[in-house]
């Protein structure tokens, strides 16, 4: 089977809910990490095959194949480029990176984009599914649901808390995680760390135009102390805005092609891809898959947890990682060495590129081999994407 590489991958700078990237459009969004790619990989945009954009909330501006659009909008992609928009919620992009390199490793395509956009000034985390609720249209009045799962409140917050209650985890574990993301995420962002992989995003500010480049989740104030002092999210419970991931604007993007282009195109990679993993289980808890994805994830790759050299896990509640590193026994030292979600942004959809983008970077950077990422997924899916180093 033919191999597939990723020979490059960016990221947008993380902007607060109605903060500084509110007003960028969520298709322009996109099509700045697209072209920023293509521009520093030196590739011709002509040779583009697809491009295969996540988002969740395909809605409003989101709605209308935002992927296609932001090929359109796109300064660098030729209008005959195609493109497609794919959910599997947060593992929106994670996914698009596993078809991607599908497609090139079938000898199907040869160059393939995998991206992701999410824009949640604008379609805010679950604003959707508060309406089909009220509405009674979506998934929570499902018949055959409601048949399968009866009484069950679907719900990624209660998700979390079950993982709290079942892997033994104390408020204050969770503040302490949630501390260690900010404090990680300062000192990478004051290293420069993340100056290889982001691509700056051209605001409207009263002092007139800036660049983005920082993400504008980071309390570069915080403590231990202040952390802790957020109010809890439920009466009963342990979890606090703190140790959630913050609702973020932002997009992503990954080259991934064939060894042929490669050759062909003179392009060094970041990276080939050694595993592709996807898993589902219990939609209840909902959150706790990555932890049996990895397991399948390493057993099929022939791997153990120690041949992996960093980890990314997404920090969607402190309590999911946390799980992960009970459950694994992975080596906290490796895990989300820059920060994550609870510090940088979680941008739903364009969060599986983000997530590779910086996992890529810090391989690089510490010259190390192998990176696992996993993400948990609405539904109680998972994916994995081990990846080797070049």
């Amino acid at each position: 089977m033919t191999a597939a590489y990723i020979v490059d991958a960016v990221r947008t700078a993380g902007g607060r809910r109605g903060g500084r990237l509110a007003e960028v459009h969520p298709v322009d969004l996109a099509a700045a990490s697209l072209d920023a790619l293509v521009a520093r990989c030196g590739i011709d945009p002509a040779t583009v095959e697809d491009v295969i954009m996540g988002c969740v909330s395909q809605a409003g501006e989101q709605a209308m194949q935002v992927g296609r659009n932001a090929v359109l909008a796109s300064k660098l992609l030729p209008e005959s480029t195609p493109a497609v928009s794919i959910d599997r919620q947060c593992g929106s992009s994670q996914q698009a990176i596993q078809f991607a390199a599908q497609a090139v490793m079938s000898g199907t395509q040869d160059v393939v984009i995998a991206a992701g956009v999410e824009s949640m000034s604008r379609v805010p985390m679950g604003s959707t599914a508060s309406f089909h609720m009220k509405e009674g249209l979506g998934m929570y009045k499902s018949p055959g649901l409601e048949e399968k799962y009866p009484g069950i409140m679907w719900s990624q917050f209660m998700g979390a808390e079950m993982l709290v209650d079942k892997h033994g985890f104390t408020k204050d574990d969770l503040d302490r995680f949630a501390y260690e993301s900010h404090r990680k995420a300062i000192a990478a962002t004051q290293a420069g760390a993340f100056d290889a992989e982001i691509v700056p995003i051209t605001i409207d500010t009263p002092e007139g135009e800036q660049q983005h480049t920082v993400d504008e989740g980071i309390r570069f104030e915080a403590t231990l102390e202040s952390i802790a002092s957020v109010k809890l999210l439920s009466e009963k419970g342990r979890i606090t805005a703190a140790s959630a991931s913050q609702i973020c604007d932002g997009s992503s993007a990954a080259l991934i092609v064939s060894e042929k282009v490669l050759k062909e195109h003179g392009l060094t990679p970041l990276a080939r891809i050694h595993n592709l993993t996807v898993t589902a289980g219990d939609p209840v808890i909902m959150l706790e898959e990555p932890l049996f994805a990895t397991d399948r994830a390493l057993q099929r790759a022939g791997m153990s947890i120690y041949d992996i050299d960093l980890f990314e896990v997404n920090e969607a509640f402190a309590s999911v990682p946390l799980a992960w590193l009970k459950h694994t026994g992975a080596d906290p030292e490796k895990l989300n060495v820059n920060g994550g979600a609870i510090a940088l942004g979680h941008p739903l959809g364009a969060s599986g590129t983000k997530l590779m983008a910086t996992l890529l970077h810090a391989l690089k950077a510490r010259g190390k081999r192998y990176g696992l990422q996993t993400m948990c997924e609405g539904g109680g899916v998972a994916n994995v994407t081990i990846v080797e180093a070049l």
